[in-house]
């Protein structure tokens, strides 16, 4: 067994099952290789995130926002109505949301209008700013973010993002197209049923063995997070 060395200086132990046995489990669980392959997300290089602009980004976060607990299905037939009420998802626009405009919005039929949601969007647009002014835009920010420490993008999503903690700022991230991981109910047990965590993740500590865990398994197998994060869900029962 080996050692790995995680960005913040940290020394865990990886995972004592290989990423090839985990593969071979959901194989043979989904048909074989080729299906199995298939199932895989897609994932775009740094280029192709960096060059998106930050209003797609800060619409997918709302829209995963919006997702949690209520209806997907809902919320995609109405998302063209919330591009329209909330301009396009331009940062500057939302981020100047006053209180005549919230009240607004919290009477516009074409959203769905949960107060605490509606704000959510003011303020992850601030952030989305707050990284443009210190990466050149967000979008660069997330791209250049190194994978070994992907824990601590989605711990900067949930610290100084509104509402981005959970898994929906793990899913903005998976539905733009960042590689990295989502900590669904199946990624959970399987990671538990590998010795990773022995519960739920959300302490410092669940988080730096799981990031852990995913190095060795990216260095092991040269998987990225995304398809390791889909096989360890199509691993489990």
């Amino acid at each position: 067994m080996f050692a790995t060395e995680t960005r913040m200086g940290l020394w865990e132990t990886p995972p004592m099952i290989a990423f090839e046995t985990l593969r071979a489990r959901a194989a043979a669980r989904k048909g074989g290789d080729e299906a199995l392959a298939a199932l895989m997300p897609a994932i775009k290089s740094g280029a192709e995130l960096a060059a998106m602009a930050d209003d797609r980004w800060l619409s997918t976060m709302s829209r995963c926002v919006f997702q949690a607990g209520f209806s997907w299905s809902v919320v995609d037939k109405k998302w063209p109505g919330f591009e329209e009420a909330f301009w396009g998802f331009d940062p500057a626009r939302c981020r100047a949301m006053d209180d005549e405009a919230f009240d607004g919005l919290l009477k516009d039929t074409r959203i769905i209008r949960n107060g605490a949601k509606v704000r959510s969007v003011a303020r992850n647009a601030a952030l989305l700013m707050d990284l443009a002014a210190e990466h050149g835009s967000a979008a660069r920010c997330f791209a250049d973010w190194p994978a070994e420490d992907y824990a601590g993008l989605l711990n900067l999503l949930k610290t100084r993002g509104d509402r981005l903690g959970g898994g929906a700022g793990a899913m903005s991230m998976r539905f733009m197209g960042r590689d990295g991981w989502v900590l669904s109910p199946d990624v959970v047990k399987a990671l538990i049923g590998a010795g990773v965590i022995d519960g739920p993740p959300g302490s410092q500590k669940s988080m730096k063995a799981i990031q852990a865990a995913f190095n060795a398994w990216a260095a092991e197998s040269g998987a990225p997070f995304a398809h390791i994060s889909r096989t360890l869900a199509l691993s489990v029962d």
